[in-house]
């Protein structure tokens, strides 16, 4: 048995704690707030800042774990290398944490050093660099936060007037004390498809079949297995992928969101962890979830192949305003659907346009998936957020 101890205890943590619970391994869940979902089904729990390095020392030198597996971006990533040092496993790496936390670090690694194809991008630390970053990338663009996630600080430049709101925008989505943002050429793409790759400690790379998604705000809303992309595309990703995860080192699930335009494949992201996108899986559309195919790659045991088993889509139960002890309404008539479920994450407040749960649907391989995502959105839409 090891000691895991997971920092970030969200809805994403909640499913790898289940899976690497049933594989018999003991679980201190870390966030900054008491009862978030994971912690309710760990066996400890801590609340702590963990943008705090004394703290985040602390709580590792108390439990002592074998394994360290960060779920969030705004940790103090830089205590991971020494963490190593004394013998405790980072997931995936020390290396890939820090510079998956930081746009700009993941962003120079996948274009200048691998050559990746990117959306053409600038850094700027001010107003007045943000403007002649603008100026070089030009209108229409994207600005985002080095650190951020969840699509937070994140805002579209259609024209000049909205620089100013994009620059105090990404201000206040920041995490940490990151002001830097970057700018990104629009892409004109097609679609975007987050690709779930899975790296061993003594196995293959393995990719899953790859996942379409819609965001609004910057967040998923909807997302769908498999998402449809022809074959030389889909390869091209997956050579993308294995090279950025190679370069990153380490084992475990990573969500690598890739743009699809007329002239090719576009790297977009790279999480190292479970994607939100990826709680399709949940529907059994493959053979293992991507918790559970985390947690058998974090504890190094085998994962011989990754097959589609189901078409499925997912799509989030949010709630519309601020409140606390949230309770479910429509539970029963949308589980009364067929080939479908509920999962409500557990969260003890809400606030406007957060992610309560998700509704999950399938049906078998080669149905019609517009239908199944249209049924996936019937039954999100039935289940409304009540709190006090």
């Amino acid at each position: 048995m090891k000691k895991i101890m997971l920092l970030g205890s969200g809805e994403l943590g909640k499913e790898f704690v289940i899976a690497v619970k049933r594989l018999g391994q003991y679980v201190v869940a870390v966030d900054s707030y008491n009862h978030a979902p994971a912690q309710q089904v760990a066996d400890e729990r801590e609340v702590i800042n963990m943008l705090d390095g004394e703290e985040l020392d602390r709580i590792v030198a108390k439990h002592k774990p074998d394994i360290i597996v960060p779920e969030i971006e705004a940790i103090r990533t830089e205590r991971f290398y020494d963490y190593e040092k004394q013998g405790i496993k980072v997931v995936p790496s020390a290396k890939a944490a820090n510079f998956t936390m930081n746009r700009k670090a993941i962003r120079d690694l996948a274009a200048k050093e691998l050559g990746l194809k990117t959306a053409q991008y600038e850094y700027a630390n001010s107003l007045v660099e943000l403007i002649a970053a603008v100026n070089i990338v030009g209108i229409p663009c994207v600005v985002k936060p080095l650190m951020s996630s969840s699509g937070k600080g994140q805002s579209v430049i259609k024209t000049e007037s909205d620089i100013t709101k994009a620059w105090d925008y990404a201000q206040e989505g920041k995490r940490g004390d990151y002001t830097e943002v970057i700018a990104e050429a629009f892409v004109k793409f097609n679609s975007e498809i987050t690709l779930l790759t899975v790296t061993q400690k003594n196995g293959n790379t393995l990719f899953c079949p790859p996942i379409g998604h819609r965001q609004e705000r910057g967040d998923y809303q909807e997302s769908w297995q498999p998402a449809e992309i022809n074959t030389e595309y889909l390869k091209e990703a997956q050579t993308m992928a294995a090279q950025v995860t190679k370069a990153l080192t380490g084992e475990g699930i990573w969500g690598v969101e890739f743009f699809l335009a007329d002239d090719g494949v576009y790297f977009s992201e790279l999480s190292p962890r479970p994607h939100d996108t990826g709680m399709v899986t949940l529907a059994g559309t493959q053979s293992f979830s991507e918790f559970e195919l985390h947690a058998r790659a974090v504890l190094g045991l085998p994962i011989p192949e990754i097959t589609l088993e189901r078409v499925g889509a997912s799509a989030v139960i949010l709630a519309d305003k601020e409140g606390v002890t949230p309770t479910y309404i429509g539970l029963e008539n949308a589980m009364n659907q067929k080939r479908s479920d509920i999962r409500i994450f557990g969260k003890p407040v809400t606030r406007p346009y957060r992610r309560m749960g998700v509704a999950l649907t399938y049906d078998k391989v080669g149905s019609d998936i517009t239908k199944v995502k249209e049924r996936a959105m019937e039954i999100a839409g039935m289940v409304k957020v009540e709190t006090t």
